[in-house]
């Protein structure tokens, strides 16, 4: 690789890997810039840092009287308030590990983080506290819970819980605002972020604080970001982009963030001018969703210079930019797990690319995802990755040993995701590999929906897969193929309640699907079909809850799902047998059954092809 295919300038703000610690930087922040404003929530008045400094060294010492000590977990479950950063930061500068909740998980979705994580606080707003009440029992770890309300809560209004201790949030603010002098260092875990996006549970993504100094940095380069610029964030703080990709990095330059509880496209342009944002951030639709406002001809009175969006629609980009005056967009390719090793030099973009390898930092290859062999230049594969400077990638999935062998195989980190490069070294995000579902700016797990749908009286089984969104973002649709119980009636209102009860919003399925068929038993697999069922036919399939399948259609349908007889119950009202491994005892006939299948699927496609062709747009 040449320097010109290489992304080229990437500086440190800070040499010594020794202060890549997020505390440490408080404190050097709070000794250079003092009396600069550093946080602003909406327009009341900033906090500055030596301010803000000090109420986290208050909340630190209130958490270590709970008992929280280094190397223990703290749940946080807040909305994009203050407190939520002296919180996660007053954690850290005792040595514990943030471990940050989506604030629309319910049900299982808290429980898996709370138990997997054996995290035994938890800081959580008073608005989410009936979703801990509702999941207590089968809370493993977890002892005391502090609860925030803006408005402050009296003794006698406190939430009762049957077994864990409960404190308000003010409790946290101790009277010693000085420094605690902790020894936290830079390859000490800072966070356990939950990543979905596979066919199993959220995994806990192990975070140093090096990596999460890194991450950060990578943003101050990306932006060309400063200590006389302002970041403007809507984005919740459960997310790295909002924790890793707008505040971080203002604390390492110095810089101020002003900070929106919520994002809505009709008011993004006024929060720009009201906090006299030099630079924001847009996450998914976000971008395209502030395009479709009308055109005002004040667009243009603002300061911002530059934008980060991931992704930058091609095909909206350029207007964007000279609707609102903005000098530069940037974009990236990165996950929680890897920071971002594709970036996109400031000034260069190019339609559709997310940037140059950061070479000095990682080394990258594109293969074949079944044997890890590396492919040649323009063709599409998976992108695999690892850092040359240590700590710098996450450290594995927390207590999933196996997860973390399976995503690190060959020495390689293993994103999932198609991406190709062209000659020139630019990076193309094609699509994902694994089975995975993005929708709102939200990771869903096909797995953790289906667990949920199946833990429903009337259901047999189910099968979540993705239909693409028209929306530009590449973000997708959740739709729920579902097998109702031999006897059983249910309707698809009823079914949507039971998720909107149990699953944050963005899980809940936007298509619903029923059928009396029982799919394979390598769900796996016949997630995979239905996929590529959908890809093939979907516009010929009205799929929807309250919509009715023109009856050819269907028929057509249960044809297809017939393909997957080889590997279902045929009927002896048992259990169906679970598929033999190939090469071993029912291999062959299975391995025949395959080929069969694949056979017929193929001329399924071709009937559908020409149904298409007659169907007309």
């Amino acid at each position: 690789m040449t320097m010109a295919q290489a992304y080229t300038g990437f500086r440190l703000s800070i040499e010594n890997k020794q202060d890549w610690v997020l505390g440490k930087i408080l404190e050097l922040r709070a000794r250079t810039h003092a009396d600069k404003p550093f946080l602003q929530y909406m327009e009341q008045p900033a906090h500055t840092f030596a301010e803000v400094n000090k109420t986290v060294n208050r909340v630190a010492r209130g958490l270590a009287n709970l008992g929280v000590r280094k190397g223990d977990r703290v749940l946080l479950m807040l909305p994009q308030c203050l407190e939520y950063l002296y919180a996660w930061w007053g954690a850290n500068k005792l040595g514990a590990i943030e471990v940050p909740i989506n604030t629309a998980y319910k049900g299982y979705f808290i429980e898996h983080l709370a138990n997997n994580s054996a995290a035994k606080v938890m800081v959580i707003d008073q608005s989410f506290v009936e979703h801990l009440q509702f999941s207590e029992e089968r809370l493993q770890h977890l002892e005391k819970v502090v609860i925030y309300s803006g408005e402050g809560i009296a003794a006698d209004k406190m939430p009762r819980f049957k077994r864990l201790e409960v404190h308000p949030f003010e409790r946290l603010y101790a009277c010693d605002d000085t420094n605690l002098g902790i020894d936290v260092r830079y390859n000490d875990l800072a966070a356990i972020m939950y990543t979905s996006g596979t066919t199993g549970p959220s995994k806990g993504v192990m975070m140093p604080h090096a990596q999460c100094y890194f991450f950060s940095e990578q943003d101050v380069n990306l932006l060309h970001l400063t200590s006389d610029d302002i970041y403007y964030t809507c984005n919740p703080f459960f997310h790295a982009n909002a924790q890793l990709l707008t505040i971080y990095p203002c604390l390492i330059v110095g810089a101020k963030v002003a900070v929106y509880p919520f994002f809505r496209a009709s008011e993004w342009i006024d929060h720009i001018r009201k906090s006299r944002a030099t630079v924001a951030n847009f996450l998914g639709v976000m971008m395209d969703f502030v395009y479709r406002q009308p055109a005002r001809p004040d667009d243009k009175d603002n300061n911002l210079r530059a934008l980060f969006a991931a992704p930058t629609p091609p095909s909206i980009v350029d207007d964007f930019k000279r609707r609102f005056g903005i000098e530069a967009t940037v974009e990236c390719y990165g996950m929680t797990e890897i920071c971002m090793p594709i970036m996109l030099p400031y000034g260069e973009y190019r339609p559709g690319a997310a940037g140059k390898l950061l070479s000095d930092w990682f080394e990258a290859k594109i293969v074949d995802p079944e044997t890890d062999e590396e492919l040649p230049v323009g063709t599409i594969g998976e992108f695999i990755v690892r850092h040359k400077e240590p700590w710098t990638l996450n450290t594995g999935y927390f207590g999933m040993p196996d997860k973390t062998a399976e995503a690190y195989r060959n020495l390689w980190f293993h994103s999932g995701d198609g991406v190709k490069r062209d000659a020139d070294g630019f990076y193309y995000f094609i699509d994902r590999i694994k089975d995975a579902l993005r929708r709102r700016g939200e990771n869903i797990s096909s797995y953790e929906v289906e667990k949920v749908i199946n833990d429903h009286p009337a259901v047999a089984e189910s099968a979540v897969i993705a239909i693409k969104s028209d929306i530009p973002g590449g973000e997708d649709e959740v739709k729920a193929c579902v097998i109702v119980k031999a006897g059983e009636k249910l309707e698809p209102e009823g079914l949507l309640q039971w998720c909107e009860e149990r699953m944050p919003y963005f899980a809940v399925p936007r298509y619903l699907e029923f059928s009396m068929k029982s799919f394979a038993r390598n769900q796996e697999q016949m997630r995979n079909y239905l996929s590529s069922m959908q890809d093939t036919f979907g516009g010929l399939f009205p799929f929807g809850p309250f919509e009715e399948m023109g009856k050819r259609n269907m028929q057509m349908f249960e044809q297809a799902m017939n393909l997957f007889s080889p590997f279902r119950d045929t009927g002896g009202g048992g259990e169906p047998e679970a598929p033999k491994a190939a090469g071993g005892a029912g291999g062959a006939e299975r391995d025949t059954a395959i080929a069969d299948l694949e056979s017929r699927l193929a001329d399924l496609q071709r009937q559908f092809a020409e149904l298409a062709k007659k169907k007309g747009p």
